[in-house]
C-alpha cells in the first residue's frame, strides 16, 4: 500500500513537469502578452491544486480549540491522535506578529503518572489508558518554550498547528488550534482534598467508602499552579474529615470533622496561620445541644464572608437520627463508590460570638429539605438548595446496586435565595433558571463580584453522579448556561477564584480518579475548555473539594489535628465522602 502510495505520488510529479513544459510552449506561441499572463496565473493555480497532496485531519484533544489559559500555569502536555504520522512538527504562531516558534516531535505516548502503592487494594483497578489514550501522542513544551507561547498569546490567539510526517519530509496529516493566555492571573492557591478510592466491605455486609484503619490516608494539599507540585499540608489525622470552606477574606478556616458514633457532629473553626493547629478547644460541638436541631446532616458548612457565622444543615426538632434525614448508598464499585444526599433538613446559623445556633426564618421549613447552603459575598443573602422532603428509605423500598440506580431515593433540588438579615431570615425566593426545569439543580457557589451563580445540574440528587454538569446563572435569575468547560463525566466541586475570573472543579473525564481542571469566566458568563492542573496527586488517587483561597500561596505550610481524645473521635467512616 505504502509502494503504491509513493509511485503515484512520483506519476503526478511527473506528469506536472510535463504539464508544465507544455504550458510554456503554448504561451510563447499562442497568446498575447498581457493573456498569457493571466492564463498563465490560472494554469499554475489549478495545477498546484491538483496536484497538493490531501492532508488528513489530526484529532487533536488537549488543548481544545479556543483553550484558555492562566498566566503562568505550568506547561501543559498536548495530546492529539494521528494514524497517518510518524513524526511531527508543532509550529505555533502568534496574532501579534512576533517571530513564530518551531518545535518537532518523534511521538510519544500517552503515559500514566506514578501510583501511591498504599491506594492499591482488591477492591480498585490500577489506573489505565483507554483505547482513545493509548493511541495518544503527546508534546509538552520546555519551561522556555512554554514561557514564550505564554508571553506572545497574552490577551491575544496563538495558533497551534501540528503537522504529521513520514517518509522523511511527506507532510501526510496536519490539524490545527488556537489558544490564548488570559491577562487575569490566578491569584490564589487551591486547597483539596486527596483521597484514596477503595471501599470496604464490613461485618455483615455493610460498605464502607474507606476502612477505618485507612483513614490516615486521606491528604489534604495547596497548590500554586505555578508550581509543578503541589504541597500537602495535612495527613495522618486520627479521626475521619470531611468538607471544608474558607472565609471570603481567607482569615477563617472551618472542617467537619466526625463526632462520637460517627454523627458528623464536630466542626473546627480556627485563623489561617502558615502553621495551624487545631485542638479540642477549637470545636464546635453541634449536636450536644438538641435546642433547634439534634443531628446535622448536610454538608459543606460554610463560613461566612466575615468568619462571624458558619452555616449549616441539620435534622430539625423532631428528628434524632442521622439516617432519617439523609440517603446514603456506598458501592464496591470505585469509579463511584458513594450516593448521599439529605432528603429532610433546615438551615440553621452558628454565631461565633455568641456560640449560639438558631434555625434560619425561611429555610427552616420542615415540610421541605433545605442543604447546600452558601453566603453572598456580602453576607446578606443565602442561596440553597431546597426540595419537598421525603422519607429516604420507604419501607419495602429496593436498595440501589450503582450511582443513577432507578432505585435510589427520587429527589431534584431547586436553587432559592433568601436574606439573611441579620439571622431574621425572609421568604424564600425560587431563582428562575435554577428550578423547576425538570432537573436537579444544586451545589451553588456565588461569584465574589456578586453576579453569577454556578450550580450543578443532575438527573437525581446531588453534586458528584455521573451525569453532573455546570451551569451558570445570574444571581438575579434568568436562562442557564451550560459551561462549555463540562466534560464528559461528573462535573461538580467547584470553587471560584478570588478575582471571580477562574473556576476550579473536579471531573472523572480521563480517569475514575478524579482530577482537577480549571476555566475562566469572562465578564458575561462565558467559559472556556477545561484545563488540567497537572500532577495533582497520584495516579490511583482523587481529588475533590479544590477550593481557592484569598492567601499568598505559602500562606499554609501545615495543619495539626489533636483532637484525638476520647469521646471526640468517630468509630466509623460509613458517610465518609470520598469522590
Amino acid at each position: 500500500m505504502q509502494q503504491g502510495a509513493s509511485f503515484s505520488r512520483l506519476f503526478w510529479k511527473g506528469m506536472f513537469s510535463v504539464f508544465t513544459i507544455s504550458v510554456f510552449i503554448l504561451l510563447d506561441s499562442s497568446f498575447p502578452s498581457g493573456r498569457q499572463s493571466r492564463f498563465a496565473g490560472n494554469l499554475f493555480a489549478c495545477a498546484a491544486s491538483a496536484t497538493a497532496p490531501v492532508l488528513t485531519p489530526i484529532s487533536i484533544d488537549y488543548p481544545e480549540d479556543g483553550s484558555i489559559f492562566p498566566p503562568g500555569i505550568t506547561p501543559p502536555t498536548f495530546l492529539w491522535r494521528d494514524a497517518a504520522g510518524t513524526s511531527w512538527s508543532i509550529d505555533i504562531s502568534f496574532a501579534d506578529k512576533s517571530e513564530p516558534i518551531h518545535a518537532t516531535s518523534k511521538g510519544e505516548r500517552m503515559q500514566i503518572g506514578p501510583i501511591d502503592p498504599d491506594c492499591v487494594a482488591d477492591s480498585n483497578s490500577p489506573p489505565k489508558l483507554n483505547a482513545q489514550q493509548a493511541a495518544t501522542w503527546t508534546w509538552k513544551p520546555d519551561a522556555a518554550t512554554w514561557a514564550a507561547i505564554q508571553s506572545h498569546s497574552a490577551g491575544k490567539s496563538a495558533t497551534v498547528t501540528i503537522t504529521g510526517y513520514r517518509e522523511g519530509q511527506v507532510a501526510w496529516s496536519q490539524s490545527h488550534i488556537t489558544l490564548t493566555t488570559s491577562k487575569d492571573d490566578v491569584g490564589a492557591p487551591i486547597f483539596y482534598r486527596d483521597v484514596p478510592l477503595m471501599p470496604a466491605s464490613g461485618s455483615g455486609g455493610a460498605v464502607a467508602p474507606l476502612a477505618q484503619s485507612d483513614i490516615h490516608l486521606i491528604h489534604w494539599r495547596i497548590r500554586d499552579i505555578r508550581k509543578p507540585e503541589s504541597h500537602t499540608v495535612l495527613k495522618d489525622m486520627p479521626t475521619c474529615a470531611n468538607c471544608h470552606s474558607f472565609s471570603a477574606d481567607g482569615k477563617t478556616f472551618g472542617m467537619d470533622i466526625d463526632g462520637p458514633a460517627n454523627d458528623k457532629g464536630l466542626y473546627a473553626v480556627v485563623p489561617v496561620q502558615k502553621h495551624m493547629v487545631i485542638q479540642s478547644k477549637d470545636m464546635v460541638h453541634w449536636n450536644t445541644d438538641g435546642k433547634v436541631g439534634a443531628v446535622r446532616v448536610g454538608f459543606m458548612s460554610q463560613v461566612s464572608p466575615n468568619g462571624q457565622y458558619v452555616l449549616s444543615t441539620f435534622a430539625g426538632p423532631a428528628l434524632s437520627r442521622m439516617i432519617d434525614s439523609y440517603y446514603v448508598t456506598n458501592f464496591m464499585d470505585y469509579r463511584f463508590l458513594q450516593v448521599f444526599f439529605p432528603t429532610r433538613g433546615i438551615l440553621e446559623y452558628y454565631n461565633r460570638s455568641a456560640s449560639l445556633r438558631e434555625p434560619l426564618p425561611g429555610a427552616d421549613d420542615s415540610k421541605y429539605v433545605q442543604t447546600d447552603g452558601v453566603w453572598s459575598p456580602d453576607g446578606k443573602y443565602i442561596v440553597f438548595a431546597r426540595a419537598e422532603a421525603r422519607d429516604p428509605r420507604p419501607p419495602g423500598h429496593p436498595g440501589a446496586t450503582h450511582a443513577n440506580d432507578p432505585n435510589e431515593a427520587q429527589i431534584q433540588y431547586d436553587l432559592y435565595r433568601i436574606p439573611f438579615n441579620g439571622g431574621k431570615g425572609g421568604t424564600p425566593e425560587p431563582i428562575k433558571g435554577a428550578s423547576q426545569n425538570g432537573m436537579s439543580n444544586n451545589f451553588p457557589k456565588i461569584s465574589p463580584d456578586g453576579k453569577w451563580i454556578v450550580f450543578v445540574q443532575c438527573k437525581n440528587g446531588q453534586l458528584m453522579r455521573p451525569d453532573s454538569q455546570l451551569y451558570i446563572v445570574s444571581v438575579r435569575g434568568g436562562a442557564a448556561r451550560r459551561l462549555q468547560a463540562n466534560t464528559r463525566l461528573m462535573n461538580s466541586w467547584h470553587s471560584w477564584s478570588p478575582n471571580a475570573r477562574w473556576l476550579v472543579f473536579s471531573s472523572k473525564a480521563r480517569s475514575p480518579y478524579t482530577q482537577m481542571y480549571l476555566t475562566h469566566i469572562d465578564e458575561n458568563g462565558n467559559s472556556s475548555p477545561a484545563i488540567l492542573i497537572d500532577n495533582a496527586t497520584a495516579a490511583n488517587r482523587a481529588v475533590n473539594l479544590p477550593e481557592f483561597v484569598n492567601i499568598n500561596p505559602d500562606g499554609i505550610d501545615q495543619i495539626e489535628v489533636h483532637v484525638a481524645d476520647g469521646a471526640d473521635v468517630a468509630s466509623g467512616a460509613q458517610v465518609e465522602k470520598q469522590h
